[in-house]
């Protein structure tokens, strides 16, 4: 929450004292200034010849490794500006994607008619994975009684999960991500869950409030993330971290070439996420996660602090919307009135309060699997069994 006496805002973003530990130097800039300086200089601001050269050897690496199957990588489609682009940006390289679109029950009519003009002009096909709605909804709802800030865990860890299960199916070991540094790379600790696929923290928490178990829902867990990129050899690549992306440049070319239509905010595209990032987080624990996708864009050169500013002064989305999405949500996650007033006024509770892949238990077990799996990996691997897959470099 913010307090009035000890109130700060940083001099050059608008990250303020609701952010949870952070610090100001003697010009009145944050921590989150250095630290998104020394994230962009490895990676998005370098050489540009060398980031090209970077991109190209990656699409090559993928096409090589796509040839004689019918898709050569994996793209997750949400119906938001980065998907959008990197389904542009993958057609014009000659790639192959599979799009995948993940549902799980929040999609907005928007986002589905951007999803169709994606799939139509740039002629993809299209696997929508369908989240069983009932374990999802008992999933979701066993967040928000968690009172804990990051519920948006499930969809985020299911996505990629979802990503992962038909990236093995088909053979393919790309998954292409719209992940960023330039928009995207301020995330400040407390007001996400930093492993957001710690599926032991996602356990801990439906056992504590779940009525149902998850029989259905994908997962993406410690020895599932082992399995998919050690002995299946699918990985994670985000590409645009190789390109000058620029968020207005990018919106006016896929406006233009793909009929895009904006949300009015980042990840709006989801029904829930606009509730979520718009109504609940101001109003149950007190900040504006505005400040941080507008502080990455400040850092980034692409809009200037007083036009953030002004940003901040309007409302996140419109009070009748707000009204609407509220009196949507609670109906649509079985909550009666006097359950949703409980979860509004609860205190916040820390994820790392329930069990996490970080508790010395869960850390032991891991080693001793991975120590386990050393040898007959490589003897797979030695024999010509097991595939042993190029390397793509992520850390650019």
């Amino acid at each position: 929450m913010k307090d009035e006496l000890n109130y700060q805002i940083c001099s050059k973003t608008v990250l303020d004292t609701t952010v949870p530990d952070i610090s100001f130097n003697e010009n009145g800039e944050c921590n989150f200034c250095d630290y998104y300086q020394a994230l962009a200089d490895r990676t998005i601001n370098r050489d540009p010849a060398t980031k090209r050269k970077e991109f190209d050897k990656v699409v090559g690496i993928i096409k090589q490794e796509g040839k004689g199957k019918e898709y050569d990588c994996v793209l997750g489609v949400s119906g938001g500006l980065d998907s959008t682009y990197l389904a542009l940006l993958a057609k014009e390289e000659g790639l192959r994607p599979l799009l995948v679109h993940f549902d799980n029950g929040w999609n907005s009519e928007l986002a589905v008619k951007n999803i169709e003009n994606i799939v139509n002009i740039l002629e993809y096909k299209l696997h929508t994975y369908v989240m069983d709605w009932e374990e999802f909804k008992d999933l979701q709802r066993s967040y928000l009684k968690a009172s804990v800030v990051d519920v948006e865990v499930p969809t985020d860890q299911l996505i990629f999960a979802a990503l992962n299960k038909i990236a093995f199916k088909y053979k393919i070991k790309f998954i292409l991500a719209g992940n960023n540094v330039a928009t995207e790379s301020i995330n400040p600790a407390g007001w996400v869950y930093k492993n957001k696929l710690d599926l032991i923290n996602l356990k801990s928490i439906h056992k504590a409030f779940g009525s149902r178990k998850l029989k259905k829902l994908p997962r993406l867990g410690q020895y599932e993330r082992y399995f998919y990129e050690v002995i299946a050899g699918i990985q994670r690549v985000n590409i645009l971290d190789l390109i000058d992306y620029k968020k207005a440049d990018v919106k006016k070319l896929v406006e233009e070439k793909l009929h895009w239509k904006d949300y009015g905010g980042k990840h709006y595209e989801s029904i829930f996420t606009r509730f979520y990032q718009g109504y609940y987080l101001p109003v149950k624990f007190g900040f504006d996660k505005r400040r941080a996708h507008l502080s990455n864009l400040i850092l980034s050169g692409q809009l200037t602090r007083e036009a953030a500013i002004r940003q901040l002064i309007e409302p996140t989305y419109s009070q009748s919307e707000k009204d609407t999405d509220l009196d949507y949500v609670v109906k649509k996650l079985g909550f009666a009135k006097h359950e949703w007033e409980q979860i509004m006024t609860a205190s916040e509770v820390s994820h790392e309060d329930y069990e996490t892949e970080n508790d010395a238990k869960h850390k032991v077990l891991f080693v001793l699997f991975r120590l386990a799996m050393f040898v007959p990996i490589r003897v797979l691997r030695f024999l010509g069994i097991l595939y042993m897959p190029i390397k793509i470099d992520t850390r650019w």
